[in-house]
């Protein structure tokens, strides 16, 4: 789909959801056909004639100009995320530059350090395709435990943070809540594709997960927007048990980001989570292995890490606080 098909989209979804009375435009009682504004309505809201916001939608208008857009965004009732978004799919709509295949994307030094300075607190350094570019061992336990640890080295075999949400089972039933972590990683995938259309490897994935994932297809089809920041989870974790968890992402804005995960002072869910630290520090350390450093820097074998966590996890329940350890 072009970008003036998305942008129609996005804007017809949109108006569709956006109830008269919520924008403050009368209807006097009277029965209407279809869920929210006409097209008229939002025009009028926006300032701009019927006729150019209907081509607009349609996909017929040539471009829109960034204070047409925040007219229509302002009337819409966007929020920031959404707001860019729009812009960006207009942009779009104007370009037509052909699809290209990037370069694998790689981890700056001044992030690697960060990661290390992190230590016992989960981390995760995402490309922007959420490919897992690197992580900490207790990240790597917590988000994967399943998967190798020394993935991330290898480009062409990297897990990828969306697909293992969709499409894996281990990942999945970590979420309590496996809809709103779903929904969250579209309305991210959503803003990095209006942000890059001529990446071919995240169009791949793209198609990828709309035809293994009926329920990434509808969300995907929803249209709904969501810059990654800060959210809570419920985990059910296969090693320490039940933890909330908020998941914040840590960004400059170019290159990588750096997801950690932390929780509340003095709750079950941080003795939860220091357990997992100590049990994956003693289980690099049995492997001669440095404990905080990603994979290839002193990495375990495949198939290693959560077998020794159980032990290890085990052992550090027996010493924690009564109706903490085993939650």
């Amino acid at each position: 789909m072009d970008g003036k098909a998305q942008l129609g989209d996005f804007l017809y979804l949109r108006r569709s959801r956006l109830r008269p009375e919520d924008a403050g435009v009368p209807t006097y009682g009277e029965r209407r056909r279809v869920p929210g504004l006409r097209r008229e309505e939002l025009a009028l809201l926006a300032g701009v004639s019927a006729s150019y916001y209907t081509r607009l939608e349609q996909g017929q208008s040539p471009s829109a100009s960034p204070e047409v857009l925040d007219a229509i965004a302002g009337a819409l009732r966007l929020d920031e995320s959404e707001r860019r978004y729009l812009h960006d799919l207009a942009r779009t709509g104007r370009r037509r530059a052909p699809a290209r295949r990037p370069a694998p994307e790689r981890v700056p030094e001044a992030t690697r350090q960060l990661l290390d300075v992190l230590g016992h607190v989960p981390s995760i350094v995402l490309g922007r395709r959420t490919d897992v570019l690197a992580w900490n061992r207790p990240g790597h336990a917590l988000f994967a435990g399943h998967l190798d640890f020394a993935a991330p080295d290898l480009p062409a075999h990297r897990p990828n943070m969306a697909r293992l949400v969709f499409l894996d089972g281990h990942v999945r039933d970590l979420y309590a809540d496996w809809p709103s972590k779903a929904r969250a990683v579209v309305g991210h995938l959503r803003v990095v594709a209006a942000q890059h259309p001529q990446d071919a490897a995240l169009h791949e994935l793209l198609g990828e997960l709309s035809a293994k994932s009926a329920e990434f297809a509808s969300m995907w089809a929803d249209h709904r927007v969501r810059a990654c920041s800060g959210d809570t989870y419920e985990m059910r974790h296969p090693l320490v048990g039940p933890l909330a968890v908020t998941q914040q992402t840590m960004s400059s804005g170019r290159g990588p980001s750096v997801v950690i995960a932390t929780t509340e002072a003095d709750s079950p869910s941080r003795t939860a989570l220091t357990l997992l630290a100590q049990a994956t520090g003693e289980g690099a350390a049995r492997a001669g292995r440095p404990p905080a450093r990603r994979g290839g820097h002193g990495a375990a074998p495949a198939g290693t890490g959560c077998r020794l966590d159980l032990r290890v996890d085990d052992r550090a329940k027996g010493s924690a606080s009564p109706g903490t350890a085993g939650r």
